[in-house]
């Protein structure tokens, strides 16, 4: 009798409620001529120790059956079957098919009762079948290598699409040394639909890595009146902040980059005329929101915004993570459809080529034109994830393709998306760090797109990115996808300024103290200013930069530093406070793209700059200072004092202004469920008291 007619057969008789004597009966009947089966078929056995199934014929020469569904025939061929159990999922000979039992029960039949081998073998059917698992562990690994599962992942085994159930409900033996999971024994406690996906598990674990850093301190100008960084147009901490947040809990404090939150955002600054001086500093001074007695500097710098007439050639490499911690939804399937609408919105003229790494590195797709769209996307389609991550092998053959595919005149960049979980090959952060800093000589960029979380390595993508001349970006949504890769895909590609550098010098004379806020990990050493071999960021076509300080007056009573009992107290010459009297002196350094020497632009900042009132500045240094706040306080800084949520959303709301994408109101909403997660006791925010 084939399968299927079983199945008709069972499902066709009535299902009455069985007496139990007769139940127990009927199991250890069953039990009986499965273990007499087992023993006489037991040399005959194919598929890995977790989906094993007995290979044998029915009289008609019918298809295979596995254990599980052996365990019901064995029964009804003795004639005295009778049941009432629901079995666990079982993996079926065709392909891709993920089949429920049914729960079946048959009326007590008397005149087909059978009495079992021995009254032992009646008792717990899961008790039995733990014994059967036993067994299971015991045989024999094949050479293939089992996947490591996670819960609600999917991926391709053999053909059959596996659904793991959450970790109560599965558990690990050992094999050889190798971890290997084992389905749960009883779909009662695991009910699921053919194709449905449990409900994902949104508690953080913790186990993302991040740079640990302190805020910037507080300096006394006299000391150290030399501010000097490098430039950061980086946004991955705001997208990580947000799903962070979004998922219920409080970012961990080192993921919140107080910079990368403030540049996220678009600002309105003024553009220049062209590309000779690719941008002009607009600088701002007006009331610190959360101290009255200090103010704010506010810096912001716009990009030259290229025309697509513009736009170079582009020479692009794709370095995609398919190893198996790429499975879940939010990275590989995620990854693929970003990358679809990358290429979508490229030129014909363009260039794509496809590295992957797992276990080793390959390439699967040869430098092909955007004109032959379709290859490309085949190409993507056919990715599956699974094996260990051998990051470092396959960083070296994307750059190998993108110099051998090398345009002279275009842009020529490796665009590297995973979740940074390197542990085979080259996984060394210094060795990497060494060879991406070696490579952007070459002219070859190297972007880096972070997915997931749980294990995400964010300190290693920030130094990857930096080092390669590129930025880095986290991607927590499609629509993410679309900001990063197509909306602002001209200020990720097309660099219209390299290494460019910010230097101030404080007059001692109108500012007693500064800190900068954020740029923890861009700081410069003063003489690395005018060092063209120094690497500094560089800056996209329209990209918008923004740099806060806090300053405070040497009239202010605000001053967290003592003057020396033995000091000098007047080294710095004299200045007279009028209208343009100078609170520092700005210098900014950049080269321009295919150049080896810098050029500086220079600018005073005085009271002609300054604002008497927060109401009377320019909304977008208001709404930058909101979010500078707001960072602050995430990360548990002192300096932010009594200003709260609340402060927060009343600023960034008066300074909204014009929002086409709804970006800003998107972090209006943020600032509310991060009091919410703060409410709950989650990631708790340490505060001052009013």
């Amino acid at each position: 009798m084939k399968n299927d007619d079983l199945k008709k057969i069972l499902n066709s008789l009535p299902i009455p409620e069985p007496a139990k004597e007769a139940k127990d009966k009927a199991i250890g009947a069953a039990l009986a001529e499965f273990h007499r089966q087992s023993e006489k078929k037991k040399k005959n056995v194919k598929g890995s120790s977790w989906m094993e199934r007995l290979m044998g014929k029915n009289r008609k020469g019918g298809p295979i059956m596995t254990r599980r569904i052996a365990i019901a025939t064995a029964g009804i061929a003795a004639g005295c079957i009778a049941l009432a159990i629901t079995l666990s999922p079982v993996f079926v000979s065709e392909k891709s098919r993920f089949v429920k039992p049914r729960a079946v029960q048959v009326a007590d039949r008397p005149e087909l009762d059978e009495t079992p081998r021995s009254p032992s073998a009646v008792g717990n059917i899961e008790s039995e079948l733990k014994d059967s698992a036993k067994e299971i562990k015991k045989e024999k690994v094949g050479s293939r290598p089992a996947p490591l599962l996670h819960p609600n992942d999917e991926f391709i085994l053999e053909e059959a699409v596996v659904h793991t159930p959450p970790p109560a409900m599965r558990r690990e033996v050992k094999v050889n040394g190798r971890g290997m999971p084992t389905m749960a024994l009883s779909a009662a406690k695991f009910p699921m639909e053919p194709g449905v996906r449990p409900p994902v598990d949104q508690t953080y674990v913790g186990r993302d890595k991040f740079d640990t850093t302190s805020a910037n301190t507080v300096k006394l100008v006299s000391e150290a009146p030399v501010s000097t960084f490098s430039i950061d147009v980086d946004t991955a901490s705001y997208a990580f902040v947000r799903r962070s947040l979004n998922n219920g809990h409080l970012p961990p404090k080192n993921a919140v980059r107080v910079e990368e939150l403030i540049n996220y955002f678009d600002y309105d600054y003024p553009l220049p005329e062209d590309r000779s001086v690719p941008f002009k500093p607009t600088v701002t001074v007006f009331p610190t929101p959360w101290n009255p007695d200090t103010k704010l500097l506010h810096i912001g710098i716009k990009g030259f915004d290229i025309t697509p007439a513009q736009k170079p050639k582009s020479n692009l490499v794709f370095l995609i993570d398919v190893s198996g911690s790429m499975q879940s939804q939010d990275k590989l399937p995620l990854l693929k459809n970003s990358f679809r609408m990358l290429v979508n919105s490229l030129e014909a003229d363009d260039t794509v080529a496809i590295v992957v790494y797992a276990g080793a590195a390959g390439t699967v797709l040869e430098p092909t034109k955007v004109s032959e769209k379709g290859k490309i996307l085949a190409a993507l389609d056919r990715l599956r994830a699974g094996g260990s991550t051998a990051g470092g092998e396959g960083i070296n053959m994307a750059y190998s393709l993108a110099e051998s595919g090398m345009d002279p005149d275009g842009v020529n960049r490796v665009i590297l998306a995973t979740d940074g979980d390197f542990n085979v090959g080259i996984h060394d952060p210094e060795v990497l760090e060494d060879f991406v800093s070696r490579k952007r000589k070459s002219g070859v960029y190297l972007s880096v797109l972070g997915f997931g979380q749980g294990n995400y390595n964010d300190a290693l993508m920030q130094k990857l990115a930096q080092n390669g001349n590129g930025n880095a970006a986290y991607i927590d949504s499609l629509n993410e996808a679309r900001k990063v890769l197509v909306d602002e895909a001209s200020g990720t590609m097309f660099n219209i300024a390299n290494d460019v550098k910010i230097q101030i010098e404080f007059n001692p004379a109108m500012v007693a103290e500064y800190r900068l806020i954020g740029y923890e990990t861009r700081m410069l050493n003063r003489e690395d200013f005018k060092n063209d071999a120094v690497d500094a960021g560089d800056i996209g076509s329209g990209h918008t930069v923004t740099a806060i300080y806090e300053i405070t007056p040497t009239s202010s009573n605000a001053k967290l530093i003592d003057d020396l009992r033995y000091g000098d107290r007047e080294k710095a010459t004299p200045v007279k406070r009028s209208k343009t009297a100078e609170y520092a002196y700005l210098k900014v350094r950049y080269k321009l793209p295919g150049e080896s020497s810098s050029r500086e632009i220079e600018t005073p900042i005085d009271k002609r700059n300054e604002y008497a009132k927060i109401s009377a500045a320019p909304a977008e240094s208001r709404f930058a200072s909101a979010v500078a706040a707001f960072g602050q306080i995430l990360r548990g800084d002192s300096y932010v004092r009594e200003f709260d949520y609340d402060d927060v959303v009343g600023l960034a709301r008066g300074a909204k202004g014009d929002d086409p994408f709804g970006y800003r109101g998107e972090f209006i909403n943020l600032i509310r469920l991060a009091e919410t997660s703060a409410a709950m006791g989650i990631g708790k925010q340490t505060r001052r008291s009013k």
